[in-house]
């Protein structure tokens, strides 16, 4: 099954993988756009997205060489429960589940795991502390998962653009400028106003 499922993957049959050749690292890259999630066991994949309020996390199992990356726009659903839980990837709780079950489903042991988390950032003007209340979210939910942070670069008022290499681990960190900035906060503005035309179950706060 994960053969067959890695195959149908490199063929490029999974719609949402964006893959593309990097010739500065001269490898080929894989764009995560918010929302999106992406595991491989490809030594010669790196994964790539952009951070503004949102927030990424990069987990491994540095045996098996086995990693992923998922990028999301909102702390967790209001519902009651799991059962009122939507299974969109925008909520960070289900992007965390989802990340996390899909390595260990590729052979990859919990205990094993390697974990670093990024963004954010209070980037949007007049939206209060919204970035850093989503690196909040991600803290809480590791800890009371009982899994380490093995490094981070959360918060702050910059975007961020992150290389990720799972089979090493080795994760390359850019702060953005201003120029870059505004393109970043209508990525995630254009994001956010999809979610709002695309309701889902339980209620959620959009920020």
């Amino acid at each position: 099954m994960i053969a067959t499922q890695a195959h149908q993957d490199r063929a490029g049959l999974i719609p949402h993988v964006h893959r593309y050749r990097d010739s500065h690292f001269d490898t080929l890259a894989v764009k995560i756009f918010p929302g999106e999630h992406h595991v491989t066991r490809d030594p010669d994949e790196m994964l790539v997205t952009v951070l503004g309020s949102c927030v990424a996390a990069c987990i491994r199992d540095p045996l098996t060489g086995v990693g992923g990356m998922n990028h999301f726009m909102l702390p967790e659903s209001n519902g009651d429960g799991w059962n009122h839980v939507s299974s969109s990837m925008r909520y960070g709780n289900v992007a965390m589940e989802r990340l996390i079950n899909d390595v260990l489903g590729r052979g990859g042991q919990r205990q094993r795991l390697e974990i670093k988390v990024f963004g954010g950032g209070n980037v949007m003007q007049g939206s209060s502390d919204i970035g850093h209340r989503k690196a909040d979210f991600v803290e809480r939910y590791l800890a009371d998962e009982g899994l380490q942070i093995a490094a981070a670069h959360l918060r702050g008022y910059l975007p961020r653009r992150i290389h990720y290499f799972p089979s090493t681990g080795k994760v390359m960190l850019l702060e953005l400028g201003h120029v870059e900035e505004r393109a970043v906060i209508q990525r995630e503005t254009n994001y956010k106003s999809k979610l709002k035309s695309e309701p889902v179950s339980g209620s959620v706060e959009l920020f």
